[in-house]
């Protein structure tokens, strides 16, 4: 096997690992000074997993093992995405053919299961309570994915990421296709719902509607810091896969040589300061709704996604 591809893969790997927490600290100063606030310093996570990391770690009483091994098995989960799809590369590395879209959903899929697994477990009513609203979401969110990807795979014939980054990149009118624009926007939208973005969702234990929070309120020590490291994993995956193959399909280096794999991180930290700015925006002007208003905002994501797939059907792709 290439080891200048072996070598790009293992860059990879470690730019999901090593910049997430990065990417998280800038989201956090960035929305704090939409609210004039001078806000955290962007290396905070760091800080604070290395907090994490020093700290005892406490285990309630009646949970079991799988209260322990779930944050692993979620953080293996997100290090397998991270050597599959395009990060900073729009060319395919050893391991992205034994993965497709679905695949990585499912992974997603897997590492979030666990997690919800590892707070019943717990034994906490607060922990089951967050849990439970995420599983409720999720219901809605699940079906906008698998129907993304459906939308994906029509226009390019095949789910690997790969693909759809090519003929975006290769074809002006296949990305100014009403398909992909609708796909995109549908995207878009359950990626803030994925993220924490949604206008109800904020970081905190005092806020009602927190969700993410609520599944780690048992947790401590290692396995929170753990846990933390796997939500800005997944934040800077779902980030990077819009950037990259849906949004802004251009602009990476082709040859596959180390040089230009160092080269695309800092391509892609670009494309990511443009998300970054634009969620904040959104976040700044968009007022918090109530609780059981997600469920109206993941309609209208679903809704644009199926309409993508009538598009496809109705006009093709030019």
């Amino acid at each position: 096997m290439d080891p200048t591809r072996q070598a790009i893969n293992v860059l990879q790997a470690a730019t999901v690992l090593l910049l997430s927490p990065l990417l998280a600290g800038i989201s956090a100063r960035v929305k704090a000074w939409t609210e004039s606030r001078a806000g955290p310093s962007i290396f905070q996570p760091y800080f604070d997993l290395a907090k994490y990391l020093r700290k005892e770690t406490m285990v309630p009483e009646a949970s079991s093992r799988t209260f322990v091994l779930a944050p692993f098995v979620a953080f293996g989960s997100y290090l397998l995405i991270s050597v599959v799809v395009p990060i900073i590369t729009p060319y395919p590395i050893p391991y992205a053919s034994t993965v497709d879209f679905l695949g990585g959903g499912l992974l997603f899929g897997l590492a979030g299961a666990v997690t919800l697994l590892a707070a019943l477990d717990s034994g906490s009513n607060y922990a089951a309570l967050g849990a439970s609203r995420t599983v409720s979401f999720a219901a809605f969110g699940e079906p906008t994915l698998i129907v993304v990807f459906f939308a994906v795979a029509v226009i390019t014939g095949t789910n690997n990421p790969y693909v759809t980054n090519n003929l975006l990149t290769s074809s002006t009118s296949a990305y100014l296709s009403a398909t992909h624009l609708l796909v995109t926007g549908a995207f878009f939208l359950l990626l803030l719902a994925e993220i924490g973005r949604l206008p109800v969702e904020s970081a905190g234990l005092m806020e009602f509607g927190m969700l993410e929070d609520g599944r780690l309120y048992e947790h401590s020590g290692r396995l929170l810091g753990i846990l933390r490291w796997n939500g800005w994993m997944k934040q800077f995956l779902l980030c990077s896969v819009f950037v990259n193959v849906f949004a802004v399909p251009w602009g990476m280096f082709s040859q596959p040589t180390l040089l230009g794999a160092v080269g695309n991180i800092g391509i892609l930290l670009l494309k990511l300061l443009l998300l970054v700015g634009v969620l904040a925006l959104i976040e700044a002007t968009v007022a918090k709704v109530r609780l059981f208003k997600i469920r109206d905002f993941l309609a209208l994501s679903f809704s644009l996604a199926i309409l993508s797939v009538f598009a496809f059907a109705i006009l093709g792709v030019p």
